[in-house]
């Protein structure tokens, strides 16, 4: 496991992280379909918290897309490195998520994020924070719509609609088994909301979440425990 510093330079205020935001939002890529959903390989990245001990674990697990097999997966643990505050919460998480994806020992293909890109209230989440600084596909997969609305999806496994700030559609709710809660799926960087919403489709088998979500999940998680004993 990776032990990481908060860099140096990094946003310490509000007013800074928002600057950086600003800075990177105009470098997201809209205009590419992303790679195929089933081929090449799909990273997961998910982090966990030990706020007592200002503890936070990243881990990165890549899945072979087409079987959803492991192939390698990677932690690091750093200090906490920007307050809780909601907006800002890559802030918290990109050093320790780069750190743990530099770790791997292959590339990580699609990287898939257990949170929000452009369904974020100043269009920045962390898949696309993720993406610009790494230059990956990026998605987000979320479990809950944040600050926006949709309309419940028709029952069955792969309905979708729209999830929108006013007019503007920021993402997919997204049904990925009959009758259960959908996600809420958002571009991130290089990827089109079409073919990210086939990716989660593509990557929930047997479960409501991403299977790259569920492996990174357990993974961060018992490195966190061990960080912390």
């Amino acid at each position: 496991m990776t032990t990481v510093r908060i860099p140096a330079g990094w946003p310490a205020t509000e007013d800074e992280a928002r600057s950086v935001q600003d800075e990177l939002r105009g470098r997201v890529v809209l205009d590419e379909p992303g790679p195929p959903p089933g081929t090449g390989r799909v990273t997961g990245v998910d982090v966990a918290y030990d706020d007592e001990r200002d503890l936070v674990v990243a881990a990165a697990v890549v899945l072979d897309a087409a079987g959803l097999v492991v192939v390698a997966e990677a932690t690091a643990v750093g200090r906490v490195s920007f307050p809780y505050v909601p907006g800002l919460l890559a802030f918290r998480e990109i050093p320790t998520v780069l750190a743990a994806l530099d770790e791997l020992p292959c590339p990580p293909g699609l990287v898939v994020c257990d949170g929000y890109g452009l369904a974020h209230p100043r269009r920045f989440g962390l898949a696309s924070h993720l993406g610009v600084l790494t230059g990956l596909p990026t998605i987000g997969v979320a479990k809950n719509p944040f600050a926006f609305v949709y309309d419940d999806p028709d029952v069955p496994r792969g309905s979708t609609s729209p999830l929108l700030a006013g007019t503007e559609e920021v993402g997919r709710a997204v049904r990925t088994r009959d009758g259960v809660k959908p996600v809420f799926v958002s571009v991130g960087h290089r990827v089109s909301l079409d073919n990210a919403c086939a990716h989660t489709l593509a990557l929930t088998p047997a479960y409501r979440l991403p299977e790259t979500t569920r492996r990174a999940d357990a993974l961060c998680r018992a490195a966190l425990r061990e960080a912390a004993a």
